[in-house]
Order: C-alpha cells, then structure tokens, then sequence
C-alpha cells in the first residue's frame, strides 16, 4: 500500500521535505474530549488497549483534528512487565501500579520473556487494524519503553520520584539487575519485532528514566540495551526501511553517544537546544522535537513565537521531526493545538524551499 503522506519517513531519512513534519507524544489521549468519551466506554485503561476497534479509534482521533504526519499506536509502555504476570494495574490519579514489584534477585530469575505474538496478541491485532484503517494516509508508528525505564516501573512497583528501590538493586546486585535488563531487551526486540511484522512503519523506544541515572550507570544500564536492541530489530520490511527513534528524557548530555547507537534519530526534550544538537551530531542522525509541552497553555501568539524559535534553531534543510518535548498534557486545550500546527504550517515551508529549489 503506497504511503500519501511519507513527509515523516523522508525527514527520517534526512531526505528533502516540502515542510517539517510533525507529531505529538501522547498525541492520542486525556486532552481530547472524544478520547474521553471513548476511555469512559471501555470500563478501564488496560480494556481500552485491548480492545482493538477500540484502541483503533482513538488513535485516529488525532488525525481528524490535525494535520498530523504520522500515527502513534494507542497502547501503553508497560504491556510486556504486565505480559510477565507482575499485576498491572491503574489507580486514578496516581498512575500505573504493579501488585507483585520484582526487589530481588531470586524475583528476577523466576520471570521469563513473554512472546509478543501469543502473550501481547492484542497488541498486533490493534496494530494491523490501525494500519488497515490508515490506508496509506500517514506512517503508524510502534514504541516500548526502553528496558531500563520497564525496569524501574517493576523495581519500584509504581512511578518514582527518588528511584530508591530500582538504584538499590543496581548498586548492590548489579549482576541481577544486568539479568533483568538483558532479559527485558529481548522481550522489547520481540515485541518491536512482532508491531513491525503487523505493520508498524517506524518504532519509537520511550527511555523515560534514563536522565535520572548518572553517566557511567547510564551508559552501562540503559544505553547499552537499547543498542542491543536496535541491533535485533528488523530494518528492512514492506519493500521500505524501518527507521527506528530512541528518546531518553533529559538525556541530552549522552546525545553523541545515543546518536551512535544505530537508531536514524533522536528525540530530545526541551531542556537541549535544537542548534546545539545539530552541531553535535551533524548528518549522522535526524533530530526529533522538543517544544516544552506547557507552552500549550499558553495563547496563540506566544505558542506561534515558541514555534518559531524552535524552527529557527535547527535551522534549514532536512532531518527534522518537530514534536513536544516529551507527552502533551491531559489539561491542555485542544484549540491551542490548533494554534501550534497553523504556526508550524505557515513558518516551516521557508526552511525547505531552498532545498526544494536545489
């Protein structure tokens, strides 16, 4: 099936563009009032993922509202530590929780890899239905979370703000905590494997926690896997390569050494200077973001000059995806969306027309 819109493919590919394509993290979610209605039908978070006509409509609901140029697969990051039995589950205003945190090493060798295809089938199913449903409008994208941020959500039990439990472990039994690791990075390559056999088109890895680690332990606990699983991931498939993205929050200190990783992009936060990682990292990558999310609560005019600013320093030419920082709010208004993709739809076309020309 020819692609209409393959704006995000070219810009992975560093490839000339008409005009820098875009998409949102949580692009699909709280801050549309459809979602909601949708999410209130389901009965639960985890229902409304398994639900594949379900899980289809929400992602598309973006796209009706938006010029978007690709599709995220509506599902969440933690399916695989949930696949391995440790009790998913969502309390309301306090996030994803698991009954049975893993905390020891004898907890670490008693789990095993799920297989994607039999054990997250549900997750294939909704995406082969996005794909069927997309028709060719846009690519659909496939994530995981990288095995070091699955690894903290199953350490900790919960979200973390000090990270006590998960630090704990890789400090003092650093051998089961590379086990756990090792063993989520094959989970992820398996379950990327399996989005891309259904028909994702490019794979995001959402490395959530990576920043709160320090640099030797971040190159050791969490770069590292998610280099192993580039590496095991399929690249090439549908006649078309399948770009891969790697994305650590507050993460832009590591950026040469994520940019080496094999991955075609990286996402950044707001928190690292589009200029500043250009430079840095040349042609080797695309470049992905990062307008802060919150200046989504902000009024038109100044989410046009954000726009604008963030344009302006990454400059002309190709190899940008714009995209937010990190998730948009679920309090966010959806008509300041509106306001940010009719900035970025009027101002980005001058930073490609030289190389349309040429």
């Amino acid at each position: 099936m020819e692609l209409k819109n393959d704006r995000f493919l070219r810009a992975l590919a560093r490839q000339p563009v008409d005009r820098t394509p875009v998409w949102m993290m949580r692009q699909a979610g709280r801050y549309l009032p459809e979602y909601r209605e949708v999410r209130a039908h389901a009965g639960s978070f985890m229902d409304l993922c398994r639900n594949q006509e379900l899980a289809c409509e929400v992602t598309l609901q973006p796209l009706e509202r938006y010029p978007l140029d690709a599709a995220i697969l509506f599902s969440d990051i933690l399916t695989i530590p949930d696949a391995m039995g440790l009790g998913l589950y969502f309390e309301t205003g306090e996030g994803p929780k698991f009954r049975k945190p893993v905390r020891t090493a004898a907890e670490v060798d008693a789990l095993s890899v799920p297989d994607a295809e039999r054990d997250l089938d549900y997750v294939m199913r909704a995406v082969s239905t996005i794909r069927c449903e997309l028709n060719g409008r846009v690519p659909l994208i496939g994530f995981s979370g990288s095995p070091w941020t699955l690894a903290t959500y199953m350490v900790e039990g919960a979200s973390s703000k000090d990270f006590r439990h998960v630090k704990t472990m890789l400090y003092d039994s650093p051998d089961a905590m590379h086990r756990l690791l090792d063993m989520l990075a094959h989970a992820v390559t398996d379950y990327l494997n399996a989005q891309i056999r259904a028909g994702a088109q490019v794979v995001q890895i959402f490395d959530t926690w990576g920043g709160a680690l320090t640099t030797p332990a971040y190159l050791e606990f969490s770069l590292r896997y998610m280099e192993q699983i580039v590496a095991g991931l399929i690249r090439e498939h549908e006649g078309r390569r399948v770009p891969v993205i790697l994305f650590t929050k507050n993460g832009g200190q590591w950026l040469e050494d994520i940019a080496a990783a094999g991955s075609d992009a990286v996402g950044l936060d707001w928190t690292t200077e589009l200029s500043s990682a250009r430079a840095r990292v040349g042609h080797r990558v695309a470049l992905q973001g990062n307008l802060d999310p919150n200046v989504l609560f902000a009024r038109p005019s100044a989410i046009r000059a954000e726009v604008a600013r963030t344009l302006d320093s990454y400059g002309h030419g190709p190899g940008h995806i714009f995209n937010l920082g990190h998730g948009i709010n679920q309090f966010t208004n959806p008509d300041n969306v509106t306001a940010f993709m009719d900035a970025l739809h009027d101002l980005s076309p001058s930073y490609h027309r030289q190389i349309a020309q040429d």
